[in-house]
């Protein structure tokens, strides 16, 4: 299964689950192919992609945490150094941020990180 896969089936199940804090959960379009034309990369540069941001975001404050961020990987993938050190400053900045294999395990830690037992949602 690609991350697209796995991303898709967390929003799947984000949006089905009836937890009124999973609204607040959006991708960021960040990574991914550019085309063929270098004016594509240099076009969204210039609007502020930056390389290495998490694809997740849950802007609800939990604890000390002030949102969560994720970056979703499939078994066996890898962080880029620009994705440790994006998760790295968001940890630094009271976020939780964390690095999740596989859509089972990134809905395990919304859960976790909203404090929502198996039996909702």
């Amino acid at each position: 299964m690609s991350e697209h896969l796995h991303q898709a089936a967390l929003f799947s199940w984000a949006d089905a689950a009836g937890i009124p804090e999973l609204r607040m959960l959006f991708a960021v379009p960040n990574g991914g192919w550019r085309g063929p034309h270098p004016a594509t990369a240099r076009r969204l540069k210039d609007e502020g992609v930056r390389p290495g941001v998490p694809d997740i975001y849950l802007d609800v404050p939990r604890g000390e945490w002030h949102g969560l961020r994720i970056e979703l990987k499939i078994k066996g993938g890898r962080l880029s150094p620009a994705q440790v050190k994006w998760l790295e400053k968001y940890s630094e900045y009271g976020y939780r941020a964390v690095c999740c294999y596989g859509w089972e395990q990134a809905k395990d830690e919304i859960r976790s990180y909203l404090g929502i037992g198996e039996d909702i949602g």
